[in-house]
C-alpha cells in the first residue's frame, strides 16, 4: 500500500492547481487530503456541506466529486482573487454556494445552520469561533481539519496554538476524535 491517488482526479483539479501556483498562493489543500474530503463526502447523501476558506477551490472541487446530486455544498472565503479561480471553474455546479465573507461575519449572520460535513480550512471554525462552528454540526455529522503538522509557512507561536486546539477537541464530550499524523496532520471528529 501507498499514498499515490490511483483514482481519477475531479474534472477542474489541473485547472485549478495551474491557476493557484500562478497566484502564488502557498496554502491549498494537499492532494491526499483532497482525496480524503471526497471519500468522506460520499458518506453523507443529500448532505448539508460547509467549507470555510475556499482558497481557489482546490478542496471544494474534490469535496463537491464525492457529494450526491441531492447535496449541498456552502464554502466561503475573502480573498476576490482566489474566489474568482473558483467560480470560473466549479461556480456552474448547482448544488455549490461561493461566498465572498469574512470568516466571523459569516458564522455570526448563520448562526442555526446545521450541516452534516465541515471542513475547516481557515482560522475560523478552528482556532476561531470554534465552538460557534461546532454548534452547526448534526449529531453524525463530520467536523475535519487539515494541516495539523507543522508547516514550513507558519508563523512563530503557530505550533503552541495548534497543541492548545487539538487538547480542546480531546476534551470536548460531544466529539470522538481521531488524529492522524499523515498527509499535512488532520483530525477528524464525530459529532455525538
Amino acid at each position: 500500500m501507498n499514498d499515490i491517488i490511483n483514482q481519477p482526479l475531479p474534472k477542474a483539479y489541473r485547472a485549478i492547481t495551474e491557476e493557484t501556483h500562478r497566484l502564488g498562493f502557498t496554502m491549498p489543500s494537499d492532494a491526499q487530503t483532497c482525496a480524503l474530503l471526497r471519500t468522506l463526502a460520499t458518506s453523507k447523501p443529500a448532505g448539508r456541506f460547509l467549507e470555510l476558506g475556499t482558497g481557489s477551490g482546490l478542496s471544494t472541487a474534490w469535496i463537491l466529486d464525492g457529494m450526491d446530486s441531492k447535496s449541498t455544498l456552502i464554502s466561503f472565503d475573502h480573498d476576490d482573487a482566489l474566489l474568482a479561480v473558483a467560480q470560473k471553474y466549479l461556480g456552474h455546479d448547482e448544488r455549490l454556494s461561493l461566498v465572498r465573507s469574512d470568516g466571523a461575519d459569516w458564522v455570526y449572520a448563520n448562526k442555526g445552520q446545521l450541516f452534516d460535513f465541515i471542513f475547516a480550512d481557515t482560522w475560523h471554525g478552528k482556532y476561531l469561533l470554534l465552538d460557534d462552528v461546532l454548534t452547526m454540526l448534526q449529531p453524525g455529522g463530520l467536523y475535519i481539519v487539515d494541516d495539523m503538522l507543522p508547516q514550513p509557512n507558519w508563523p512563530e507561536g503557530h505550533q503552541e496554538k495548534a497543541l492548545v486546539f487539538i487538547e480542546y477537541l480531546e476534551g470536548r464530550d460531544d466529539l470522538w476524535i481521531v488524529k492522524q499524523h499523515w498527509a499535512t496532520g488532520i483530525i477528524i471528529g464525530v459529532k455525538r
